[in-house]
């Protein structure tokens, strides 16, 4: 790929091209870890429903990116205050970060990663955490490539009818 990345703040019209790279990244990621049922009821049409309503009735500090290459979105990523149960805490949480599986090792999911610590640090947020699937090899090179470690905490997430390992992974971040 020799087009240039953008990232920018995600807007409402993004919530179709956003449902499908979750879902189709979703269905790349996860092959062979959440039942294969599972991912191909997977609906774009239904998730950029819930796309739109999260988008217009979100309150929160979360904060939306999309990455485009010629005119395409082809990642999205999303982060904003750390959940710890019900609350929240100094720190900051990687919620979700998406490319297209067409993209994979292009630069896109790197682009995003650096907006979203580059943000992240100026709002004041001291690290950034995140949780990934244990067994989810290629993510987890991805994000310890990106100055992530895992921290020792390890959490059951709970899928389809399956219970899979969470990791949670911490990268400090300078302001």
């Amino acid at each position: 790929m020799t087009d240039a990345v953008r990232v920018r703040d995600m807007a409402e019209d993004d919530c179709e091209a956003v449902a499908e790279v979750r879902v189709r990244g979703w269905r790349f990621a996860y092959d062979g870890l959440v039942p294969a049922w599972y991912l191909r009821a997977m609906s774009v049409e239904a998730d950029a429903r819930a796309r739109r309503k999260h988008f217009a009735q979100d309150r929160s500090r979360a904060v939306h990116l999309v990455a485009e290459r010629a005119g395409s979105v082809v990642g999205w990523a999303c982060y904003g205050p750390y959940r710890n149960g019900s609350a929240t805490t100094e720190e900051a949480e990687l919620f979700a970060l998406y490319a297209r599986p067409d993209q994979l090792s292009t630069g896109v999911g790197r682009a995003l990663m650096d907006e979203a610590a580059v943000r992240a640090a100026a709002e004041g947020y001291p690290a950034l955490r995140l949780w990934v699937l244990k067994d989810n090899a290629r993510a987890r090179r991805f994000y310890e490539k990106a100055g992530f470690a895992p921290d020792g905490v390890e959490e059951p997430w709970h899928v389809a009818g399956v219970t899979l390992s969470e990791l949670r992974y911490v990268r400090g971040l300078s302001g």
